[in-house]
């Protein structure tokens, strides 16, 4: 028996990293996905992190935060189903006031988003007058309002270089923060600001690492803390790290991050051999094909964002977008 077209597809996306029984219990799911967004006309945004089931299942588009940000600028469905966790959703639906933006559930957050708020950047300006104010998109809408410009891990240091300023504020990562300071010869005010899956990897376990996976590459997110960095090969965001393994093909490697990077990548990257540490991010796996399944169908659950703050968001979000990479 010939199979179907799209169940040829769907064998081909999941074969390297799902075995064929768990692929064949996935299909019905993955088809009513499939319909749903037709019927929507709805686009599906899949971050890095979610699992190989959905990032090569049914995502439409699918990439690191500054990669989602510009795709749900420039798409044209009505409506933005975005796997992935709130602030994330959020930026959609700024980038796209008149669009549908749908989260699969709104308990999905992030310690970073968490970690600092509206009234703390009005204090830091109060407290540091005139020095502009970078804010990672992992943050909430609320909190970009308040800032000059938004950036990610893909662009932090040329968004940093595009002030032309010797100061800035960086809120909230940390780590991250730091990490771009040591790029730059800018000043870095820091928030103290983490992110929960990153800050608990550590250089003792990169160094151990070493010593069992003879010829070993490590390649870490700038989220991670300053020993952890200075043991990895290359640092750099989700979509770096995708890159550099294309690029170098290395024979062995572990990725420094949440753990379905390993997965996703490699279905893509079949020639190396993925060391798998599994640090989970508990937000991002709150979205599955079941809850994009109901979220569809129910147009459930739908994303806004007061007007007036959607419009001072934008402003800082569109500066990141209009920096060169």
């Amino acid at each position: 028996m010939v199979a179907a077209p799209s169940t040829i597809d769907l064998y081909a996306r999941l074969g390297h990293v799902l075995p064929d029984i768990e692929i064949a219990a996935l299909e019905p799911i993955i088809d009513e996905i499939t319909r749903l967004k037709r019927e929507r006309n709805a686009v599906l945004l899949a971050h890095n992190y979610m699992t190989p089931d959905i990032f090569h299942g049914v995502a439409d588009l699918k990439g690191d935060s500054l990669a989602l940000a510009k795709m749900a600028a420039e798409t044209d469905a009505e409506v933005i189903v975005m796997a992935g966790v709130h602030f994330m959703a959020e930026t959609a639906k700024i980038l796209n006031p008149d669009k549908t933006v749908l989260i699969p559930d709104v308990a999905a957050g992030c310690s970073l988003a968490e970690s600092v708020t509206a009234e703390d950047v009005r204090l830091l300006r109060e407290q540091y007058p005139g020095v502009p104010v970078v804010t990672y998109v992992n943050t909430s809408a609320d909190v970009k309002a308040e800032c000059d410009i938004c950036c990610t891990s893909s662009n932090a240091v040329e968004v940093v270089n595009s002030l032309g300023t010797d100061r800035v504020i960086f809120l909230p990562d940390q780590y991250l923060g730091r990490w771009v300071a040591s790029q730059t010869n800018v000043d870095v005010i820091l928030w103290r600001g983490s992110c929960e899956v990153h800050e608990r990897f550590t250089g003792d376990e990169l160094r151990a690492y070493r010593k069992s996976h003879e010829g070993i590459k490590i390649i870490a997110h700038p989220e991670c803390p300053p020993d952890v960095l200075a043991e990895a090969d290359y640092v750099g965001s989700t979509a770096g790290m995708i890159t550099w393994v294309k690029r170098e093909r290395p024979a062995k490697v572990v990725m420094i991050t949440e753990c379905s990077m390993s997965d996703n990548v490699a279905a893509e990257a079949r020639d190396t051999e993925f060391v798998r540490p599994c640090n989970l991010c508990p937000h991002m796996k709150r979205i599955t094909l079941e809850n994009i399944r109901d979220s569809l169908r129910d147009m459930k659950h739908v994303v806004d964002v007061a007007p007036d703050v959607a419009a001072r968001a934008r402003k800082a979000v569109e500066r990141m977008l209009a920096v060169r990479v």
